[in-house]
């Protein structure tokens, strides 16, 4: 969709304007904020749930048969082994090492909120589930009088997905924002912008989707029937179709808008919504994206190497946005470079 105006009129990027790549501001990266609230989150809270699980595991270490249960087939029970092998390894193994380096991740590149949200959320959400799903094969064997008399972990399991989504969430919300940055310095004289009459207004939307969203659909479709007829559980395969599907609803497409607010990109479902207000914008350019080369991936991502935040679903054209305090934003999109002048028109006349 090209800009909307009040009055209506026809402006277009000539071919020099479109050709001119803005070069990013070179502005020192900002000390990153909340670092106590960041620790709490991605080490605290994990490390207190850990603990937790292992505590009262070996509470009631004597009421497991020796040797214990360690792996679970359709069938129930088919494994078994020792507790540390059941109860240490995995506590030791998956929740520490995602936690410290969520940790690192947000302290040394987490200028933006979103880092840090992000950090936090990966660090409980596995924390909480690995916990949980320990739990559940703790719970399972409680006095039973041998390893294959180990019950289901069906209940356990669903429970599990559900509280460390839920817990991620949380984490997410209660991480603390960004406090504004505001500048009085006009994007660079060489920046591209989109010619407006001084009381000329205008807006740009566009929609970008996931590439190869059918194929993603698909595959998740696919997974959750197989886990359905391997378990005979119709409930556990339910909720994982849910709690996967949800989220990639949410993800794989997203609304781009730049007006006199600045540049917004919300999702399909209105949560997770992303902005970034006029006042904090030093420059817009545009670029190409390769997605798991820059960002490990796709979807809403921090890059590891520039901590740069990111909305990227397929590969191409982005508008990249240089923020105060040294942060970065991108999103690809269609006609980047229309959104990409006009939000630098529209920040060089809020100031």
């Amino acid at each position: 969709m090209t800009p909307s105006r009040r009055p209506a009129s026809s402006h277009i990027l000539d071919d020099d304007a479109r050709e001119r790549a803005m070069t990013s501001t070179t502005n020192t990266r900002s000390r990153v904020p909340h670092r106590g609230a960041t620790a709490f989150w991605t080490l605290g809270v994990p490390a207190a749930v850990v603990l937790g699980t292992l505590a009262w595991a070996l509470s009631v270490r004597a009421r497991l048969p020796e040797p214990v249960a360690v792996h679970w087939g359709p069938d129930g029970a088919d494994a078994a082994g020792s507790f540390a092998e059941l109860v240490a390894l995995p506590l030791a193994v998956v929740a520490p090492p995602i936690a410290i380096g969520m940790w690192a991740l947000a302290s040394f590149l987490g200028q933006a909120a979103l880092t840090r949200r992000i950090a936090a959320a990966t660090s409980v959400w596995t924390a909480t589930f690995v916990s949980g799903v320990t739990l559940a094969t703790v719970a399972a064997q409680l006095d039973a009088p041998a390893w294959s008399a180990a019950s289901d972990l069906t209940t356990g399991v669903v429970v599990s997905l559900v509280v460390a989504t839920a817990l991620a969430a949380l984490a997410a919300r209660l991480s603390p924002g960004d406090v504004p940055q505001p500048t009085t310095a006009p994007p660079s004289a060489d920046a591209a912008r989109l010619a407006l009459g001084d009381h000329e207004h205008a807006t740009w939307v566009r929609s970008t989707h996931q590439a190869g969203l059918g194929w993603i659909l698909g595959a998740v479709a696919l997974v959750t029937l197989v886990l359905g007829l391997a378990t005979r559980d119709v409930l556990l395969a339910a909720v994982l179709a849910v709690v996967l599907t949800l989220p990639l609803l949410a993800m794989t497409a997203w609304t781009v808008t730049v007006d006199e607010r600045g540049l917004t990109v919300a999702s399909r479902l209105g949560r997770p919504r992303l902005h970034v207000p006029l006042s904090e914008v030093e420059s817009a350019s545009t670029r190409d994206v390769r997605p798991l080369g820059e960002f490990g991936g796709w979807g809403m991502r921090t890059s590891v190497v520039t901590g740069a935040t990111a909305v990227v679903l397929r590969a191409g054209t982005a508008i990249d946005v240089q923020r105060t305090g040294g942060r970065r934003f991108v999103v690809t999109v269609d006609d980047a470079e229309t959104g990409a002048a006009l939000l630098n028109t529209l920040a060089a006349r809020s100031r």
